[in-house]
C-alpha cells in the first residue's frame, strides 16, 4: 500500500517551522513507502484547502523516478520536474497562512507513465493528465499556523 510520511511531523501533526515562509522556506524529508507494481512516475502535489481564496498550490512535482524511497530535505525530488505554484514560480512554497490554522495536503500518486509535460505547467494541468492513469495514491497532513 502506497504510504506517505515525513520525519518532521505526523500525519495531522504541525509542520516545523523551518519549512514555512517563516523559516528556510525548503521542502521537509518525505519518505515513501509500498510503491505498487507497475508504476512508471510518482507525482506529488502540496496544497492548502484552507486558503481564503480557494485551494493554493505549494509544490507541484511530476516524473518522479518510480525506485525512489525518500525526498530529501530542501531538494528536488529524483527526476522530478517542478511546476508552476500558486506563486508563478516552479519551486517549492512553504506554508505561509494570512491567519489561523492551515491544513497542507501533501498528496501522492503512483502512475502507469511518465508525463510529457512543459515546466509551466501547474496543479490543474498535472491533475488533467493523471486522471486516467494513477494506480495508487497516498496524503500525509501537516498543519500549520504563523507563530
Amino acid at each position: 500500500m502506497l504510504k506517505i510520511t515525513s520525519p518532521a511531523f505526523g500525519h495531522e501533526g504541525m509542520i516545523p517551522k523551518k519549512y514555512s515562509c517563516q523559516g528556510d522556506d525548503i521542502n521537509p524529508e518525505l519518505i515513501i513507502e509500498g510503491i505498487p507494481e507497475g508504476t512508471k512516475s510518482l507525482v506529488l502535489i502540496m496544497d492548502d484547502p484552507d486558503a481564503p481564496i480557494g485551494t493554493w498550490d505549494h509544490w507541484v512535482v511530476w516524473n518522479i523516478d518510480s525506485s525512489i524511497s525518500n525526498i530529501e530535505e530542501n531538494s528536488i525530488p529524483k527526476e522530478g520536474i517542478i511546476g508552476r505554484n500558486s506563486w508563478s514560480r516552479n519551486d517549492y512554497g512553504g506554508p505561509c497562512p494570512p491567519s489561523g490554522t492551515h491544513r497542507y495536503y501533501f498528496k501522492l500518486y503512483a502512475l502507469d507513465t511518465k508525463l510529457a509535460l512543459e515546466e509551466k505547467s501547474n496543479k490543474k494541468t498535472v491533475e488533467k493528465a493523471i486522471k486516467d492513469h494513477v494506480i495508487e495514491q497516498a496524503v500525509l497532513i501537516g498543519k500549520y499556523k504563523k507563530h
